[in-house]
Formats: C-alpha cells, structure tokens, sequence
C-alpha cells in the first residue's frame, strides 16, 4: 500500500478498505464510564472486526458490512483488561484483540507491581494495594473464548532488546506455546514493544514466522505475514 497516492489512499479509506485501530492500554476501574462512551461512539461508526473478518479481509479485500472496520487492542495483559475493557466489549457487542506479556501472567502476585515497574508497564493508584495487577491465565482464556487474544512478548520488549537464540525464544516462541496451551487455539498475531514493523529485522521476522504467527502488528499496519 505504500506505492498508493494520497488520493488512492483516501478514496479507499472512504470506501472503509481499511481498519481504524485504537491501541488502549491500561483500563482502570475509575475510567470505565469514558472508556464505555468511547467504545460505543466507534461502534456507531465502525464495524467492530474478529479474526476470522480479518482473515476474510486480507482474503478478498471486502468486508462483510458497508462500515469500515474497527479494532480496539488493550495491551500488555492488566487485570482491568478483564475487569473492565473485557466486559465493556462484551456489552457493546465488540471484539476486544488482546495483546498479553506473558512473563506478567506468569509473574506472582507479590511481584507484579515491581515487574511492571521494571518493564515500561505503567500503574495507576489504585492499582499500587499489593493486590493482583495481571490476568490470570484463566482470565485469558476465558477471553479467548470471546474475543482474541494474542502475545505481546513475555517481557514487554523491543526488538533491538532481544538478541541471543535465548532471547528468541523467551520472547517469541514460548509466549505462544503458552498462551496456546491455556487457550486450546493457535495465538494469530504477535507485536512488539515500540510496534517494530516487518522488515525491522529478518531474523527477528523469521522467528515470528516460525512460531507459527499469522499477523504482525505494529505502529502503522497489520502485517498478513503467513497463510
């Protein structure tokens, strides 16, 4: 798409060839009365997309309805992902895509607030009692079960981050076979820390390949990077 011009580019953002993507990340209680106001105001206007619509996009280049398509992403893995985006979705008749470090999953109780801290993953107030701050793995797969849920590393890394084969794995690969496992589906999407686009890096981008991602998100597109 970037050999299109403007006028290309805008007379098929009217025709809603393409997906408005609104990246959320943490949802606190205290702010679910705008958030609601929010996700509904784009729900007026945009036709909320799941995967298989966007595998269907990516297909034929159409959509099933005459709005354009809208995507809301929460990522990182927050408590109130589930508290409150995930319900929200549910009541607005929205699928939710969440983007999940895992390593903040798998992190206990008592050191969450200090992984987040240490990992670029910002708190509010109320989340700073000493009280669960991250999904559970239940949690994420009770919203796989509705929506779609996908990894966002384990440790909320870039690219330029993740060096070794270790690293590769720890960050890429394992983070899918995990969320696979408590989900009983295959993850579809991976993205970065900072949102690194494809061709970032061929390693990297074979890695992801490999471990059996279909779509890359990040800052500027979704990636369609294997059948």
């Amino acid at each position: 798409m970037s050999t299109l011009t403007f006028s290309a580019h805008r007379d098929l953002l009217a025709q809603g060839r393409f997906v408005r993507l609104v990246n959320y990340h943490n949802t606190p209680a205290a702010g679910r009365p705008a958030l609601r106001r929010e996700l509904a105001a784009y729900r007026e206007a945009f036709a909320p997309i799941g995967l298989a619509e966007l595998d269907r996009f990516y297909a034929t280049g159409t959509w099933s309805t005459e709005q354009p398509g809208f995507i809301p992403v929460f990522y990182e893995g927050y408590r109130n992902s589930f508290d409150v985006a995930g319900p929200l979705c549910d009541e607005l008749d929205i699928t939710g895509w969440f983007a999940v470090c895992t390593g903040f999953v798998d992190c206990p109780v008592a050191e969450q607030e200090l992984f987040a801290r240490s990992h670029w993953i910002g708190l509010v107030d109320e989340e700073k009692a000493g009280d669960r701050i991250a999904m559970s793995w239940d949690e994420v797969a009770d919203l796989a079960a509705r929506h779609v849920v996908y990894p966002h590393t384990a440790s909320h890394d870039g690219i330029a981050d993740v060096i070794t084969d270790e690293d590769i794995f720890r960050e890429i690969v394992e983070p899918k076979q995990k969320m696979d496992a408590v989900t009983g589906q295959s993850a579809p999407a991976f993205v970065w820390l900072h949102g690194s686009p494809w061709g970032s890096s061929p390693r990297h981008d074979r890695a992801v390949v490999e471990a059996g991602y279909r779509y890359l998100f990040s800052n500027t597109m979704i990636h369609r990077i294997a059948d």
